[in-house]
Order: structure tokens, then C-alpha cells, then sequence
């Protein structure tokens, strides 16, 4: 079977994550997995499997779910330690006619309580150490069973325990019902939980579908997003269907990272924006280890153009480009636009792209003050197609008061150019009077002052705008570089320097510009 028939029927049938690894199987049982670590709940399946194997192993955790008592229709919270099995769990509790609901580790527990309790009572399936993190709350209120992936607990059931279970047939969800469920980054207080249904999965495909299509080698597709992100679901059902070989990393750390593209050596590679910032120091590294990328892709915020230039400079490929898609988790990919070699440092870091083909998503920009939208008065984003989410999972009238005759109000703000280039300058939520676009400065500066690891511009205790920012191996930062780089920004106040791993961040690694600006005016204001 052609991954192209098998799309062809997704489109029409909706994406069920329970079924692609067997769709998958069905077009190149041998295509290969990698793994940079073991799964926690089949540490003997090792870290080389093939579709086939995959399509076992789901198959058999689904039977261990029915063994537990999870049916039909019920809702499973999966949130354990950071690992590809929550993928491979998530399809399996899909593949029973459940829905998983895809709780980030990164979460904290008073967090996890609360997206539970909006939840009602479903299934928790966990690990030993993340069950150690709840311990602080009632689950034996807000769980109606408490699973866990291996080893025993007391009142739990064990996954493990459980190998063997007579196999069940597979349950197919309606296409416009529940499928899978996932949660917004939080930065802007507790998560949403956003409701994906096989309908709006299937047709997410529809862009990189259409971009992969064009790659006339099957290479190796690197993959280091959070697994618990519906971009997830996205990512392994388009590698997979068009048989390309895909390596799922759950490290981050620089020389890691170089080790395992060295020996793997891929050709395209997908990662969240600040890893690729954290990778920049890479594109210098003797070992080269971007060599052999043709493509590099980012689907979630946009990227400085230092980093995309950094790491085009490092491919020893022809041709090499930096594929940047604008979306959310709400509306899917939006827009998008190819970035070159040889332009990528002068690129503008805040047009994040054009609508793409004809069946993907429409773009409009709506007035905030009744005037005109242009760049000198950005207006709301908004988004429109049968991408959208379904809904806010028991928060209804919250999604409405986002959605108006089929348009998703995004909540960033920006501008169209004369040639159609969306320009996204700020969330509407964290821009600062006087200041045209934080994240236009950010871009900016890294882009003069190659020894920042990270920039971020937030409000102060007064609403002054203020840089955060963090070094390479935290070194002081030279002042007069700084002040020289500065110049042009009289508005921003004097610069505070940190560790980058005190930044606070989502499960997407996107710094939480909201909590951190609180973190600071509590700080200043015991200084004062």
C-alpha cells in the first residue's frame, strides 16, 4: 500500500493515532525507529525497532489497557516522565476507543490536580516517579483507577503485570468526536486543554505532507519535540507514511546531540526553537554534525534568523533550507516560508510567512482600534479552516469567547506586508508601551551579540521594558559591547543577567515572559 493511498484515506477518514502504526506497517513494515533511550514501559523492546514492531507493541498495550479496565469513550490522563512510550502509550489507549489526554511532565502537581479535576474522574496512567511528584494530592478522589507503566505500587495496576493479555480488536472514534487531547503552553496561567478530533489531525497533515512529497530521498527524520504536543502526532504519522527512517531524541544536551547525528546522520530534522538555539554552538563543532541536513523545520514560535543562519552555514548540503511554520496548538500550522543559506542572517525574524496552498489555513488581521491594520498599527491574528480544535475540554465558553463566525482570534498581534508576509510582532498580552515588538528587539540584539544563549524582553515593576539575558557558559557580560549593541533601544532598561536554567519555561521550552516578569518585580521590589 502507497503512503499516498493511505493519506488519501486519512483525509477523508480522519487521523486515529491508534491505527497509524499499523497504516504505517501496511506501507513499509521494515521502515526504521531509533531510539536515544529505552521506553519505561517495554525496556526489553530496545532502541531499534521497525514500523512492525511499533505496530506490536501498540497493539499489545492497548490489550494491557483493556486488561485494566479502560473502555470506549473514557478519558486517560497520561502524564509520566519525559519519554517516547507516552506516544506509543497514547496510540494504544487510541487504539481501544479511549482518549488520551496528554499532560506534559513538566507540569507541576497542583497544575496536574487541577486539568484532572476539569477532566472528571478518568483513568491516570503514570510511573513510579511522577506518582511520587502527586503525592501531595487526593488521587484516589480524582482518579477512577491509577495505572502505572512498570513495577508495583500499592493500589495500583501494573502494565507490566499485565503482558500477555488476550489481544482486542481495534475501536474506531467518530471523526468529529474526541481523539486525542492535548494542553496550550500555560503561559498565561493554567493550561486549556485543547480537544483534537481525527477530522482537524488529518487535515493538519495537509501542509508538510505536501513538503515531504518533494524529497526524493527517503532520509532519516530527526525528531526533538515534546511528545506530549499534538505537533507529535503530526510529525510521526507524516514520517512514518512516507517511509522515512525516523530518529526520536529525548536528549538535548550540545555534545549528545552532536554524537547522535553523527552516527545517524540525518537529512531533516524537526526541534523545538530554543533547542535549535541551545545547538547553535554545534555549527562550530569539528565533528559537524549538521553536515548532512538538507532540511531543518521549526512548527512552533518563530526563531531568530541567528540560529537559522547558524545552523544553514553548518549543512554541508546543497541547497539546505529552514522550513519556519506559525501556529498553535488551537489553529494548527498557519503560514510559513523557506529560509536560504546565503539570506538567512538578513532575514526580517518577525515575517513568519505566507497562507500556504489552496486547502490549508486562511489568515486574516483584524483592527484593535478601528483603524486600518498596518505596520504601524498591528491588528489581532486570526485563523481560519477545518484545522481548528474542536473546543476547550470542559471550558467551552472560553474557546467561544476566542472564536467568532469560524475565526480563531490567535491572541498575538502583527501586520501583512504589500507582499502577503504575515509579520507577527508580540503576544497581545506581553507587548510593552513604547515599544514596537519585544520579540523584534530580541532578534535584533542576538543577532550583534553572537556570546547571548538567550534574550528575553519583559515588563518591569513600572512597565519598563527589561533584557533578560543569559550567556554562553554564563560568562559576565561585557557591558560595553552591551551599551554599543543597545544604542538604538533608549527605552530598554539596564539589562539583568542570569542562568539560563533559571529561565522558567513550558513544556514546549518557551520562556514563561509572564512568570518571569513577576519573578522580577518581586525581586526589584525587595531591593527597593
Amino acid at each position: 500500500m502507497k503512503g499516498s493511498i493511505v493519506y488519501k484515506s486519512i483525509q477523508k477518514r480522519g487521523l486515529h493515532i491508534g491505527l497509524l502504526p499499523e497504516m504505517a506497517a501496511a506501507v513499509n513494515a521494515s521502515t526504521p525507529i531509533t531510539l536515544d533511550h529505552d521506553l519505561d514501559v517495554l525496556p526489553e523492546a530496545g532502541r531499534r525497532l521497525t514500523v512492525s514492531d511499533l505496530a506490536e507493541h501498540v497493539c499489545d498495550l492497548a490489550a494491557r489497557l483493556w486488561a485494566a479496565g479502560v473502555r470506549p469513550g473514557g478519558y486517560v490522563v497520561v502524564h509520566k516522565t519525559a519519554n517516547a512510550d507516552v506516544w506509543v502509550l497514547a496510540a494504544a489507549v487510541s487504539r481501544i476507543g479511549a482518549v488520551p489526554v496528554m499532560l506534559s511532565p513538566a507540569l507541576d502537581a497542583t497544575t496536574v490536580g487541577t486539568l484532572i479535576k476539569r477532566v472528571g474522574r478518568p483513568y491516570l496512567l503514570t510511573d513510579g516517579r511522577k506518582l511520587d511528584a502527586l503525592a501531595g494530592l487526593p488521587l484516589a478522589d480524582l482518579v477512577e483507577r491509577l495505572i502505572i507503566v512498570a513495577g508495583d505500587r500499592p493500589g495500583t495496576e501494573s502494565l507490566s503485570r499485565l503482558a500477555g493479555a488476550p489481544r482486542v480488536a481495534p475501536v474506531v472514534r467518530p471523526i468529529d468526536e474526541a481523539a486525542v487531547i492535548t494542553h496550550t503552553s500555560g503561559t498565561t496561567g493554567v493550561p486549556k486543554l485543547v480537544v483534537h478530533t481525527p477530522r482537524t489531525q488529518g487535515i493538519r497533515l495537509r501542509p508538510q505532507w505536501r513538503l515531504l512529497s518533494l524529497m526524493r530521498r527517503k532520509e532519516t527524520v530527526a525528531i526533538h519535540i515534546s511528545f506530549v504536543h499534538s505537533r507529535m502526532v503530526a510529525a510521526m504519522a507524516l514520517a512514518l507514511l512516507q517511509e522515512m527512517p525516523v530518529l526520536l531524541m529525548n536528549e538535548s544536551a550540545p555534545d549528545t546531540v552532536a554524537e547522535l547525528f553523527c552516527e545517524h546522520r540525518p537529512g531533516f530534522i524537526e526541534a523545538l526553537p530554543n533547542s535549535l538555539m541551545e545547538w547553535e554552538e554545534l555549527a562550530g563543532d569539528p565533528r559537524r554534525p549538521f553536515a548532512s541536513v538538507k532540511y531543518f523545520s521549526c512548527t512552533f514560535d518563530a526563531i531568530h534568523p541567528r540560529t537559522m543562519s547558524r545552523l544553514l552555514k553548518s549543512s554541508a548540503r546543497r541547497g539546505a533550507l529552514f522550513f519556519q511554520i506559525y501556529g498553535q496548538s488551537e489553529v494548527g500550522p498557519a503560514v510559513g516560508r523557506a529560509y536560504f543559506r546565503n539570506s538567512a542572517h538578513r532575514a526580517n525574524g518577525r515575517c513568519v510567512g505566507w497562507m500556504m496552498p489552496l486547502g490549508c489555513a486562511k489568515v486574516r488581521l483584524v483592527s484593535r482600534d478601528g483603524n486600518p491594520v498596518s505596520e504601524r498599527n498591528p491588528g489581532f491574528i486570526e485563523v481560519a479552516w477545518p484545522g481548528l480544535a474542536k473546543t476547550y475540554f470542559a471550558e467551552q465558553e472560553r474557546y467561544d469567547e476566542n472564536r467568532t463566525a469560524g475565526w480563531w482570534r490567535t491572541g498575538d498581534v502583527g501586520y501583512r506586508t504589500r507582499l502577503g508576509c504575515l509579520h507577527m510582532l508580540d503576544r497581545e498580552v506581553d507587548m510593552i508601551l513604547g515599544l514596537r515588538s519585544s520579540l523584534e528587539v530580541e532578534d535584533l540584539l542576538l543577532g550583534r551579540l553572537d556570546e547571548l544563549s538567550e534574550l528575553v524582553v519583559v515588563k518591569g515593576p513600572r512597565s519598563e521594558p527589561i533584557p533578560v539575558l543569559c550567556t554562553t557558559d554564563d560568562a559576565p557580560l561585557d557591558r560595553n559591547r552591551w551599551r554599543a549593541a543597545v544604542a538604538g533601544f533608549p527605552q530598554l532598561a539596564d539589562p539583568i543577567q542570569i542562568p539560563r536554567a533559571e529561565l522558567p519555561r513550558t513544556a514546549t521550552l518557551k520562556v514563561q515572559r509572564i512568570a518571569l516578569s513577576h519573578r522580577l518585580k518581586e525581586e526589584l521590589k525587595g531591593r527597593a
